[in-house]
């Protein structure tokens, strides 16, 4: 059902994979991949360091506030560094590790913002009215499509994936920004990739498992299990699930870096 008001995102390359030749064919309704894993190298790997996300050129040039990238481009490395810390030992990324994790916004469907402001009056406005509110307008939603890879020290890719997934009616909320979806759809992202780099292997069917305790405190805005995750900042915790249910824009409430990383 949430297919059906469901932004339409193409898997791209952006040219920035040691290889592509390992990947498989497209996979997935909702989120659509392309991957490559090998258990076999990830089985020995104990530390990881995080390259911080970049935009290709292409998608860059979708939306033109550095700061609306920078929001986007966090967003998915904060996620990613808070779940890989379940398995890994995060380091610092201008530290040596086993394997180096780096990713690019390969292309991105800016969001609507005046539909987003009209959906979230329909929306929150019916909630008051009705028992449950309406499913938000499918017009004008946004999406991420994304290329990642990690690599050993010499530079050996363990594991890639293209994903590419629009924002639907039913599971997004609107925000009143260009990346309001990008930036939920970074963290839908960072889980995928970090479920395939600790489970080893594709990932299938849905994650039903409780989240550990450190990921609930991160998410929560907590310290995170690690230092180095917190070169990505805090999460917005409940203020931010509150921010986002009334449309407020996520540079609101997101918790930015003290100094922002560069490499």
């Amino acid at each position: 059902m949430a297919a059906t008001g469901c932004a339409s995102v193409p898997v791209k390359e952006a040219g920035t994979l040691t290889s592509y030749s390992n990947l498989g064919p497209p996979k997935g309704t909702l989120a659509k991949r392309r991957l490559y894993v090998d258990g076999q190298q990830l089985a020995r790997v104990k530390t990881v360091r995080i390259v911080p996300t970049s935009f290709s050129f292409n998608a860059a040039s979708r939306i033109k506030s550095d700061a609306d990238r920078f929001l986007v481009s966090n967003a998915l490395d904060r996620a990613l560094c808070v779940a890989l810390s379940d398995k890994y030992q995060m380091v610092p990324a201008g530290q040596p590790a086993d394997l180096t994790v780096r990713s690019v916004v390969a292309d991105i469907v800016p969001t609507d913002k005046t539909m987003a402001g009209v959906a979230t009056v329909v929306s929150v406005g019916t909630g008051f009215a009705l028992p449950v509110s309406v499913p938000r307008l499918p017009f004008g939603l946004g999406g991420l499509a994304v290329e990642a890879e990690a690599v050993d020290g010499s530079g050996m890719q363990s594991a890639a994936m293209l994903w590419a997934r629009g924002a639907n009616s039913i599971q997004d909320n609107p925000r009143v920004s260009e990346v309001g979806d990008a930036y939920g759809l970074a963290t839908k992202f960072a889980n995928d990739f970090s479920r395939m780099l600790i489970a080893g292997k594709e990932p299938k069917g849905l994650n039903i498992a409780l989240p550990s305790t450190q990921r609930v405190q991160s998410w929560l805005g907590g310290k995170p299990k690690y230092a180095a995750c917190d070169a990505f900042g805090r999460a917005p915790g409940l203020l931010g699930v509150v921010a986002s249910k009334y449309g407020a824009p996520p540079q609101w409430t997101d918790k930015k870096p003290k100094s922002p990383v560069t490499h």
